[in-house]
């Protein structure tokens, strides 16, 4: 059993990590177990970010270390939020208050002008040195809706309908969305690079 540190406190991303490596031998320990504090999230890419969380984490907790960045890109908007989904409507914004924004900037933008995509780096760190960490990538095209539907996941979720989709993400079943999702296609790529070298295992 490998013991790791999961440098994320949000539950959504604990819950869709805990499903995704449910089958392999890992143990995996939120970093506020430890009682680390978030690190700064100062880079301007999804890559930077989640190496300076994962490094943090291995600092804190002396563990080899998961880390993810992620966030929504829409095109009517130039990109954005993109890495700055999480703090989009300010550095305390919450899921809600983050997708009112979102619409509010896109009021009056018609459907065929909606396309977003969510896009997921997650990195695995050996330790807070680790000079090659593994770094794996996932993108889930869709549009955004005018308003929100379902209760499930979390972020922009209620209103991002994949590409070839009449539901949300806030309404697929939380199984289905890990098969397809941004996180779902990253974790499974970084699980095959881990299995090839060597450094976890199936039980």
């Amino acid at each position: 059993m490998t013991r790791a540190v999961l440098a994320s406190g949000n539950p959504g991303k604990l819950r869709e990590f805990a499903q995704l490596l449910a089958p392999l031998a890992l143990e995996l320990t939120p970093q506020s177990a430890f009682g680390i504090e978030p690190a700064e999230e100062t880079g301007a890419t999804f890559v930077e970010n989640a190496l300076l969380k994962a490094r943090h984490a291995a600092r804190h907790a002396r563990l080899p270390a998961l880390a993810d960045d992620s966030g929504i890109e829409v095109d009517a908007l130039g990109g954005r939020p993109g890495v700055w989904s999480a703090r989009f409507a300010g550095p305390a914004a919450n899921d809600a208050e983050n997708t009112r924004l979102l619409l509010r900037e896109l009021a009056g933008v018609p459907d065929s002008y909606r396309q977003a995509r969510y896009q997921c780096v997650i990195v695995w760190v050996r330790s807070v040195g680790d000079q090659a960490p593994l770094i794996a990538h996932g993108t889930w095209e869709g549009h955004i809706v005018h308003a929100g539907r379902g209760s499930g996941g979390f972020g922009y979720d209620p209103v991002f309908v994949p590409e070839g989709e009449q539901r949300t993400a806030a309404e697929l079943p939380a199984a289905e969305k890990n098969t397809v999702s941004h996180r779902g296609q990253a974790l499974t790529a970084l699980v095959a690079m881990l299995k090839g070298a060597g450094y976890i295992a199936a039980p």
